[in-house]
């Protein structure tokens, strides 16, 4: 079981680009970028504002397409896939987290990490059973009938980890999750990431600024006007 996880990819990226039209010129967003992600490896991508991070997550993901190269998610390509058919890998295989939570203010903690479930149409009572495991996962189970007005930000982030995790993904995609987050709080969002990543065979990227998650991850790379390298600690 062991050498079959350790040989098993959660994400490939080959040979990725990314070029768009700007003022009669084109803009090389992304320029021969591979990547690979193992179950249970937590990467942290590093690079500044427009240097192609973003655009990269969304290729990964299956909302943006390359122009050129090929990705896969536990091995299916996407290009393979349609609209419908990639939207149900993401619902069935990927979790997503940003730099603001997303909450729905009115709903409680709980109805708020019911939102995928509800999308896939699960019955209520299983929708209801995995909603609170994923709120016991990150610390939140008192916290389930209050509403996300009520929560803090960092509660917040939690629930919206939460929500990533409901429907048991294999893979974690993260933009800037601590950006709004004072340092403490941020340290602990990042160790729960790690943790929940290494002890469920998640595989977590997670695209951000913050030195700490650098130094949480298992593995830094960097993308510069974009172009893809081994990351250091040092800036």
């Amino acid at each position: 079981m062991k050498s079959a996880v350790a040989t098993e990819t959660i994400v490939e990226a080959h040979n990725i680009t990314r070029d768009y039209p700007s003022g009669g010129g084109v803009v090389h967003a992304l320029r021969g970028i591979d990547l690979r992600i193992l179950p249970g490896e937590f990467v942290a991508l590093r690079g500044r504002s427009g240097s192609g991070k973003t655009t990269l997550l969304n290729i990964l993901i299956g909302l943006d397409s390359p122009t050129t190269g090929k990705v896969l998610i536990l091995g299916k390509d996407l290009a393979t896939l349609n609209e419908n058919e990639r939207a149900r890998l993401r619902r069935e295989s990927v979790g997503m987290m940003f730099q603001n939570a997303h909450l729905f203010p009115s709903l409680t903690a709980l109805e708020n990490v019911e939102i995928p479930l509800r999308l896939a149409r699960v019955h209520s009572e299983q929708r209801t059973r995995q909603a609170k495991e994923a709120l016991e996962k990150v610390g939140l189970a008192k916290r389930a009938k209050h509403r996300g007005m009520e929560l803090s930000g960092g509660e917040q982030q939690r629930v919206a980890l939460a929500r990533a995790l409901v429907h048991q993904p294999r893979f974690i995609v993260a933009d800037e999750p601590t950006g709004n987050l004072d340092s403490l709080t941020g340290r602990d969002i990042t160790a729960l990431l790690r943790d929940i990543s290494h002890q469920s065979n998640i595989g977590l990227l997670i695209a951000t600024h913050d030195p700490l998650v650098f130094k949480s991850s298992d593995r830094l790379v960097q993308i510069q006007d974009g172009l893809m390298s081994e990351g250091h600690e040092e800036e």
